[in-house]
């Protein structure tokens, strides 16, 4: 991991403290953009454009403090996705202290960023004794010279006892938005999804938000975008090695209820993770498992009184 700090235009990697002393990565980009990365949880928590705007939401009453998950960001689900299992809720990757990995083993594409950070999380005894699975979770978080930021997971199955292993998998991030009420979600029209384990058909042309959604679904496509009217933004979500999509707001009596969580924050979040959830992912001894996702945060103009999601959706 290098270092610089000097007024050369450079991407920075730099390791420092955050939040009750946490220890965390920050990465810049030349034109400005950032990401700081908690190595608790290995959890991304802040993602900026260029003009420092910040485009993830973070509770304002996020707890940083072990073993409590930070509420926003990126949370990182494994091995387990929510209650699907015996695990606590989401696993235990997003509550457990991660290493930087200073010599991983090379990414099969080479990439354009040179602001990134590789972060390893191996289990430990207290962990086999609760899911007994040897396994190697590399992470790398990497932020474009455009100012995307891009999340590779590698999961290698390193039991020594001949078993494979299954485990299900979401990046759980929250976006920032203006108002909930003037979000659409494009690209999961037409769908499967299961919500509270039945499974439906998505009927609307696009998804808006008036009340609480907590829905998963299935066999999607490798770009959604979420369009932000009041902001003139689109982020754009593509995935790779991950099926399925979850798409979550709490609304009002569920956001009250959590001690972590301000009540009226449900109107400026959006949760849209990239996840393996309706079929585990299942591994040999030596086997890998890549998931990948990539953000993007793009201006979107009004067209007739609406946003052009098309464009997006079909663009590059």
């Amino acid at each position: 991991m290098t270092s610089s700090t000097s007024s050369e235009k450079q991407p920075l990697v730099e390791l420092t403290k955050g939040v009750n002393g946490l220890e965390k990565v920050l990465l810049r980009e030349v034109r400005g953009s950032s990401a700081e990365v908690y190595l608790y949880g290995g959890q991304v928590t802040s993602w900026k454009n260029d003009h420092g705007e910040e485009l993830l939401f973070v509770s304002s009453k996020a707890i940083f403090k072990p073993p409590k998950a930070i509420r926003g960001g990126i949370p990182i689900c494994f091995p387990q996705f929510a209650n699907r299992g015996s695990l606590e809720p989401h696993g235990f990757a997003r509550n457990r202290f991660w290493s930087i990995d200073k010599d991983p083993p090379p990414f099969p594409a080479a990439t354009s960023s040179r602001a990134f950070v590789d972060l390893i999380l191996k289990p430990s005894e207290e962990d086999l004794k609760i899911w007994p699975h040897s396994f190697e979770f590399r992470l790398r978080v990497a932020l474009s010279p455009s100012g995307d930021l891009m999340l590779t997971s590698r999961i290698r199955n390193t039991n020594t006892d001949g078993k494979p292993f299954s485990f299900t998998f979401a990046y759980h991030t929250y976006f920032s938005v203006s108002d909930i009420s003037e979000v659409r979600v494009e690209g999961l029209e037409t769908l499967d999804y299961l919500e509270n384990k039945e499974r439906f058909t998505e009927q609307g042309d696009a998804i808006t938000f008036e009340s609480e959604v907590d829905k998963i679904y299935l066999s999607t496509p490798t770009k959604i975008a979420i369009l932000d009217h009041e902001k003139k933004r689109t982020f754009v979500l593509r995935k790779d090695g991950l099926p399925d999509a979850v798409v979550w707001n709490p609304w009002d009596k569920k956001a009250k209820a959590m001690a972590d969580f301000g009540d009226e924050e449900y109107k400026h979040m959006l949760c849209v993770e990239a996840a393996a959830v309706e079929k585990p992912i299942t591994l040999k001894p030596g086997e890998e498992w890549r998931g990948r996702q990539e953000l993007s945060a793009v201006p979107s103009s009004y067209c007739s009184g609406q946003l052009d999601p098309k464009k997006v959706l079909l663009g590059s």
